[in-house]
């Protein structure tokens, strides 16, 4: 399996970044839901360490959409799917690597700026996680695609 050649068929990358924008927005919404469950879980205690339940949650929230299902819900309902360069759906690991360093960049505000940069200027609309593990997403067409 190989991923489509962004010069040859483009409508698999033309509205990635917006649409990457939209997932974004919609897994933000989900992760603070599932941070504010946590809250009522642990009686308010959490509260006390509320960035680093937070950053738990986003972490594990994409390291387990990813590895499952290759999309996080905010991918799924955008019709993106997240893939390596050769085409496959990438493993655990890098699932979990991929969401720390999504985490990660979001604390370092001049990483987040080059990597939305990257997913505008780079054909494949690679952010600076998706180059250094070299996955991207794309939009997902048809069942077989």
């Amino acid at each position: 399996m190989t991923l489509p050649d962004p010069e040859l068929q483009p409508e698999f990358y033309s509205d990635v970044p917006l649409k990457r924008a939209l997932a974004w927005a919609i897994d933000l919404v989900v992760t603070i839901a599932l941070t504010l469950v946590g809250l009522v879980m642990t009686l308010f205690i959490s509260a006390f360490f509320l960035p680093v339940l937070f950053g738990a949650i986003s972490i594990g929230y994409r390291t387990i959409m990813l590895a499952r299902y290759g999309a996080t819900l905010g991918m799924m309902l955008t019709a993106l799917k997240w893939r390596g360069l050769d085409g496959r759906q990438p493993d655990p690991m890098t699932a979990f690597i991929y969401s720390a360093m999504h985490a990660g960049m979001w604390t370092v505000f001049p990483l987040q700026v080059a990597s939305m940069v990257m997913i505008l200027l780079t054909p494949y609309r690679q952010g600076l996680h998706d180059m250094v593990l070299r996955t991207t997403m794309l939009h997902r067409i048809g069942p077989d695609h």
